[in-house]
């Protein structure tokens, strides 16, 4: 099976994508401050992750790009490890990564017929 990669599946993806880095990168001011978490560590995992969220949404045009947005809600939900919220937020964002990608899927197989 081919994964073909259509300009609304960019669309719908980037926007997960965009709205995660957000999240993810104010996971640091809370890990440090409310968790007591080290800066370094806090810093690498939610700084690093909102940047890799960046890279890889401008990647978007190559189908490895789905495949590493993929372990990035795996990362995602591992911060959950650093902010407890993070374990259900970052569920949440890899149902709207799933979602993004099946209703994309399904809307340009309609619209291409």
């Amino acid at each position: 099976m081919k994964f073909e990669v259509t300009p609304g599946l960019r669309r719908l993806c980037a926007t997960v994508l965009g709205m995660e880095a957000i999240v993810v990168g104010l996971v640091t001011p809370v890990a440090i401050m409310v968790n007591k978490v080290e800066p370094a560590v806090a810093v690498t995992a939610g700084v690093g992750l909102a940047v890799l969220c960046v890279v890889v949404t401008g990647m978007l045009k190559r189908p490895w790009a789905y495949v590493a947005g993929s372990f990035l809600q795996v990362l995602a939900i591992a911060t959950g490890f650093l902010v407890p919220a993070m374990f259900f937020l970052g569920v949440i964002f890899a149902a709207l990564w799933i979602t993004a990608i099946i209703v994309a899927r399904r809307v340009e197989g309609v619209t291409s017929r």
